[in-house]
């Protein structure tokens, strides 16, 4: 079969390799769609620490079963199914707890296990074990399950920023995660949504799609005064920095209204992770600051009934399909802020 590999920093091929088979416990796919995110060009330009080459990449995965190994029960030849990316332990304390998007012994699809750049694919005993393989609702395609993903890591981050009714609610960062969180807030009743972005191109594209209630060009004007004045001068209920960037951490702070919570969803370059926090707002202003890292299994499936009941549509956020043998091409049009969402169709 054909794979995309990731051999070295630099060096990511399309290339044959052995069709695999389902082992005890697990399940076969043919991959129908693997989508693209940020952290794949990442990988190919600088490796990651939890991958040990070869290895093939891809961790937004959808296809259909097509052999069930020994011992598996529920799932058979011909349903189609969604894998989750982040496999928790399930035993750890705080799996135990139910906090299983900060299990410490997390492993991952494309990272530790071969991933969906493929035309199959074996889930592993261990996601099944953590019942993070998910039938895809009736209605939904493998193009939209494959999205499911990303949509999950959004639904962790807006869970713990309390997103709710009447708020609102700032996202920074018109990628494809920036778009699935401005839709996703409104599903949640937020009263306004504002979009935030540096580029006046990528910012256009983006609200073309998704209608925030502003789009704020930061390269042009700044965001803190133009959010201010959006408000009234309160400052916004929400902030959420889809974008990895300090200097947007720092700019959420500044905008939020009193008892404004703020979610750091984008992570920062490993070089330079700090920042210079304002601490009397925190304080005087009774600010709420949470991190967002990754999605549980639990996450996806309510993700995949998001886009089934049309709550969050995510079809035209896919705005590029390519075939398996384009998807190195794919990484140069995400790192170019060509598209919205970049789906791979093996």
């Amino acid at each position: 079969m054909k794979v995309v590999r990731f051999h070295a920093p630099g060096d990511v091929r399309f290339e044959d390799a052995p069709e695999p088979e389902a082992g005890p416990g697990e399940v076969k796919i043919r991959v129908r769609n693997c989508s693209t995110c940020g952290t794949d060009v990442k990988i190919s330009k600088f490796g990651h620490h939890h991958i040990h080459p070869p290895r093939v990449m891809g961790h937004e995965i959808a296809g259909e079963i097509v052999q069930v190994g020994e011992g598996v029960d529920g799932w058979s030849a011909g349903d189609r199914v969604q894998v989750i990316a982040a496999i928790p332990c399930g035993d750890c304390p705080e799996c135990v707890r139910g906090r299983m998007t900060i299990c410490p012994n997390q492993v991952s699809m494309g990272y530790h296990f071969e991933g969906g750049f493929a035309q199959f694919m074996v889930v592993p005993k261990e996601v099944l074990k953590v019942d993070g393989l998910n039938r895809i609702p009736e209605g939904v395609s493998f193009a939209e399950a494959s999205v499911a993903e990303p949509l999950a890591c959004a639904l962790n981050a807006q869970n713990l920023a309390r997103v709710g009714e009447g708020d609102d609610v700032v996202v920074i960062g018109s990628g494809p995660i920036g778009c699935l969180h401005v839709r996703l807030a409104r599903a949640r009743g937020a009263a306004r949504v504002f979009l935030v972005e540096l580029s006046r191109q990528r910012l256009e594209m983006a609200a073309n799609l998704v209608k925030p209630d502003a789009a704020i060009c930061a390269g042009e004007v700044d965001p803190v005064e133009e959010v201010l004045k959006l408000t009234d001068g309160r400052g916004a209920d929400v902030i959420i920095t889809a974008a990895a960037s300090g200097k947007a951490q720092e700019q959420a702070i500044q905008m939020a209204a009193r008892q404004g919570r703020i979610s750091f969803f984008g992570g920062l370059p490993k070089d330079n992770p700090t920042i210079t926090c304002d601490s009397n707002l925190v304080h005087y202003r009774e600010l709420t600051i949470v991190g967002a890292n990754g999605s549980s299994p639990a996450h996806n499936a309510e993700a995949l009934n998001l886009v089934a009941t049309g709550a969050v549509p995510v079809a035209d956020l896919i705005t590029h399909r390519l075939p398996l043998e384009s998807a190195i091409d794919a990484f140069g049009i995400v790192a170019r802020g060509e598209a919205i969402k970049v789906t791979i169709e093996p």
